[in-house]
């Protein structure tokens, strides 16, 4: 039994990272240079974006991701800067795999209605095992169920972390109402094995290609307090090893407060229906989704899936606003403000 249970779950260990994804937040927006770095400083201001995702409740402390990011533009040499950290933790923290990385991002002007953004990011991707919280089947009583501080005969691997280089690159090119962008992240595919089990298995993480791109059709201009009133189509579609998703929907903002709903397929599944509300008033963002499992799985197994986003702009009003006159030539970026 013991034996069953640790090749079940060294086989999950493994194959998911060879085989599995990468997060994707479905409040992608809120997260600009977690989905590409070309988008560093697309704001125009100094900016940090937190993000929280708690994903199927249902199954306790299944998978949550919490994510953190500064960006700050460099205008005289039309440039941004950018760092910004992800964990993410699934059962309980048994499998945790944190990444840091730097951020750099240049900006091109094409003509008055066109800019090119070329975006590289650099930092190190790390895996860590929690031995302590597994549960063995010599740990397994048939009336009394087990207890992970009871005795183990399995054997303790010498290495439970691993930590190496993770490069990814990214391009963004927009118009007077619309973008389009690509991002390879994990080019140098990383090795994150952290049991020596199958040298065949340790091929590093997947390398991940995302396409996403939108429109802006705006209704209203903003004000120092408010922003752009106007609705956004917007598709974004991921690829990893033999793992695709497919999301298209509609963001729509209004003064003070903003919404959206979006429909993610994976593979050859339905796999959710997304809603979003928000805030944001002068510097601060502040947004909610919920993903509605409609695959096989069912809403009532997973409990969907919660999102919040938290963005702080560091820009006063007054330099908004002259940031807003240089920049309303190509100001197509109301989705990720």
């Amino acid at each position: 039994m013991s034996k069953i249970s640790y090749i079940l779950f060294l086989s999950l260990i493994t194959l998911v990272p060879a085989f599995g994804q990468d997060v994707t937040f479905s409040q992608f927006f809120a997260a600009p240079i977690q989905l590409n770095p070309a988008l560093a400083g697309v704001t125009g201001a100094p900016r940090i974006n937190i993000n929280y995702r708690n994903q199927w409740p249902n199954w306790p402390n299944a998978y949550r991701t919490y994510a953190i990011s500064y960006e700050q533009p460099l205008d005289f040499v039309n440039s941004s800067l950018g760092i910004r950290a992800l964990t993410d933790d699934a059962g309980d923290g048994i499998y945790r795999t944190t990444s840091v990385a730097a951020v750099y991002g240049y900006h091109l002007r094409m003509d008055n209605n066109t800019s090119v953004r070329f975006g590289i990011e650099a930092g190190i991707l790390q895996t860590r095992l929690d031995w302590d919280k597994l549960l063995f089947g010599d740990q397994l009583d048939p009336l009394l169920g087990g207890d992970a501080s009871q005795f183990t005969e399995e054997t303790r691997p010498d290495n439970l972390q691993r930590t190496d280089l993770d490069f990814s690159a990214g391009l963004v090119v927009s118009g007077e109402t619309f973008y389009g962008g690509i991002v390879l992240h994990h080019l140098n595919r990383p090795d994150e094995s952290v049991l020596e089990i199958n040298d065949n298995l340790r091929t590093g993480r997947p390398l991940r290609l995302t396409v996403h791109g939108g429109a802006q059709i705006n209704f209203e201009g903003g004000n120092n307090r408010y922003g752009e009133s106007f609705i956004y189509p917007s598709i974004l579609y991921a690829r990893q090893a033999d793992f695709s998703q497919l999301t298209v929907g509609m963001y729509s903002g209004y003064k003070s407060v903003f919404g959206g709903l979006w429909y993610r397929h994976t593979g050859n599944n339905a796999d959710a229906a997304i809603a979003l509300v928000g805030f944001h008033y002068q510097t601060l963002r502040i947004g909610y989704s919920y993903d509605l499992t409609i695959s096989g799985l069912s809403v009532g197994t997973t409990g969907g899936t919660h999102e919040l986003s938290l963005s702080i702009s560091f820009a006063d009003s007054d330099a908004r606003q002259r940031r807003r006159s240089r920049t309303r030539y190509n100001d197509c970026f109301g989705l990720f403000k």
